[in-house]
């Protein structure tokens, strides 16, 4: 044993332990203190268990507070209260600057309303009684013995109806109207049955003279105003903005420019377009807001603005002058197309007139009316059809005219909405058109049946629409602040990967355009701002302040890389770059 506590202290004893001398560990080895954990207890009755007290005195909660206390806000006990607790002050300080009736307890900002069940039946009841006769039986009284205290509110007409509520029927007064006799069912002659006049009625009287003359005059006016309306076109003039219409080599400005620095002549488009970055150039010819503009075709050096103000104006791309201004429109023009080769052009006005002019002298070649408003025009783009032209209208047809006769040769009636946009698709051998009524239909030329109608319960109106310059892709802007782009051959399929948003456009016609390599397109919106995304990712690349108000249409230069052209509803046109 003493060997086995020898190895015990050994295997403790640090590496310094071992330098002590061997006189010292046998001291602590014959020392029982420090032996005495490794020895067994000793057995017998010499064990004694020391007393301990588990739960000492300690101060209870009770015996130092008088009560238990509640909070007033309380809306239910789960113990049972003593009167004392119940109403016992509340503890605290005092608001001295509470009223009294701030003091008072309540449960809403009027006061303390006591819970009461009442039917919903008789609330509205009663309720609809007050709103109809201005009485209600009191809900604070019984309704056992119901006395003229017992109502609230008008009292005297309480009395007077006997407290009859809305659901009561009053009393009948006086005896049904009688009708006249009308012999038997079987003779047809003389059987009135239902229609029989009441025995009491009275034909309706002749208007006196006076009353005669004071209802002849009325329709004499209406006639008078009616004809007004259909009153002779206004007069057609054209204002020169320069002091000579030719060049020194005898040139009109229908001429292309060649020393602009590109070539406006050629079909190649530019190789990579960029974004436009700062403003050009302003035209303040316009007073009111511009509707529309196009550029000349092909060239793009010429711009042709319809405005608000009743006037048409041409003015030059590259030398930010306005030539002319074609007047012959008594009311604002909607709509403007230049005919192929851009000697002509076509006007569409609130005036329910459409009109040719030449783009050289600036004359009214014709005038075409169906008498309804004309919403959107459009030359068919063939050269063997130049000659023919569509108008959307606003009693919901499509009007095709021949210039050479100015008579109506073919009716496509089948939107059910005012038509605001034509647009030829497919080598001009279909056009597509867009209405109030949410759709969009495809047309084969010269046949009034459409071939395909698209319509969504998620579409809505697009007024606004244009044909990319590859020709495959449909942009529309519609009503719900979106671009959608549907194609334009075969199927007419909606694109769901290519939806341009961002903007805000709801309720305006912003005209849409591609830049000529179709990396871009752009969007006035209603904010004033000009949008461009990117084609490929539908992203919103850049937003420019553009105009102070709407900013209703924007066109890219189609010979250009950045040059795009907007206008607006404060009369502007701009040219960025």
């Amino acid at each position: 044993m003493s060997s086995a506590i020898e190895s015990l202290v050994s295997y403790r004893s640090d590496s310094d332990s071992e330098n002590e001398s061997d006189s010292s560990s046998r001291n602590d080895i014959n020392d029982p203190d420090a032996t005495a954990h490794l020895k067994p207890l000793p057995s017998g009755p010499t064990m004694t268990l020391a007393v301990l007290n588990a739960a000492p005195e300690v101060a209870v909660k009770e015996s130092v507070e008088t009560g238990q206390h509640l909070d007033p806000a309380l809306k239910e006990v789960t113990f049972n209260p003593t009167f004392e607790t119940l109403f016992a002050p509340e503890f605290g300080p005092i608001n001295p600057f509470k009223s009294q009736q701030m003091a008072a307890p309540r449960n809403m900002l009027s006061g303390y309303a006591e819970p009461a069940h009442l039917n919903d039946f008789m609330f509205e009841q009663q309720r609809r009684t007050f709103s109809t006769f201005g009485y209600a039986l009191d809900p604070s009284v019984g309704t056992a013995e119901v006395t003229n205290s017992s109502y609230i509110g008008a009292v005297d007409e309480a009395e007077k109806n006997k407290g009859i509520t809305v659901f009561e029927a009053a009393a009948k007064t006086g005896d049904k109207r009688k009708k006249v006799k009308g012999g038997e069912a079987g003779e047809i002659e003389t059987f009135l049955g239902p229609w029989a006049k009441y025995a009491d009625e009275k034909d309706g009287a002749k208007p006196s003279e006076e009353m005669q003359k004071e209802l002849d005059e009325i329709t004499a006016k209406r006639q008078k105003k009616g004809r007004n309306e259909e009153e002779a076109p206004a007069e057609e003039k054209t204002v020169l903005h320069v002091k000579d219409m030719y060049d020194y080599q005898g040139r009109s400005y229908l001429h292309v420019p060649q020393d602009v620095g590109i070539n406006l002549r050629t079909a190649d488009v530019p190789d990579k377009c960029y974004l436009p970055k700062k403003q050009i150039h302003v035209w303040t010819g316009h007073t009111k807001g511009v509707s529309a503009i196009r550029l000349f075709p092909a060239s793009g050096h010429l711009l042709l603005s319809a405005s608000m103000d009743c006037k048409i104006k041409i003015c030059n791309v590259y030398w930010f002058r306005v030539f002319k201004s074609p007047l012959g429109h008594s009311k604002a023009v909607r709509d403007i197309c230049y005919n192929n080769d851009g000697t002509k052009f076509m006007s569409a006005a609130y005036d329910r007139y459409l009109k040719l002019w030449d783009t050289e002298t600036g004359q009214c070649i014709s005038r075409f009316t169906n008498r309804k408003v004309p919403y959107c025009v459009k030359f068919n783009p063939d050269e063997d059809k130049q000659n023919l032209f569509v108008a959307g209208m606003s009693d919901k047809k499509i009007v095709q005219w021949d210039i050479r006769t100015g008579e109506v040769v073919q009716e496509y009636d089948r939107h059910l909405g005012a038509v605001n946009t034509i647009t030829f698709v497919d080598e001009n051998r279909r056009f597509v058109s867009t209405s109030d009524d949410k759709s969009l239909r495809v047309w084969e030329w010269d046949i009034p049946v459409d071939f395909k109608y698209i319509a969504e319960p998620s579409m809505h109106s697009m007024p606004a629409v244009t044909l990319s310059p590859n020709g495959k892709w449909l942009a529309c802007q519609s009503m719900d602040n979106q671009i959608l782009i549907f194609g334009a051959q075969n199927r007419f399929r909606l694109n769901k990967k290519k939806i341009f948003k961002g903007h805000m456009v709801a309720g305006y016609a912003c005209q849409v355009d591609f830049s000529p390599d179709m990396s871009y397109v752009v969007s006035g919106d209603a904010d004033g701002k000009l949008n461009i995304w990117d084609w490929k990712t539908t992203k919103l690349y850049h937003r420019i302040k553009a105009h102070d108000k709407v900013c209703i249409s924007a066109l890219w230069h189609p010979h250009e890389t950045s040059k795009v052209i907007t206008c607006g509803w404060d009369g502007l046109i701009k040219l960025w770059d």
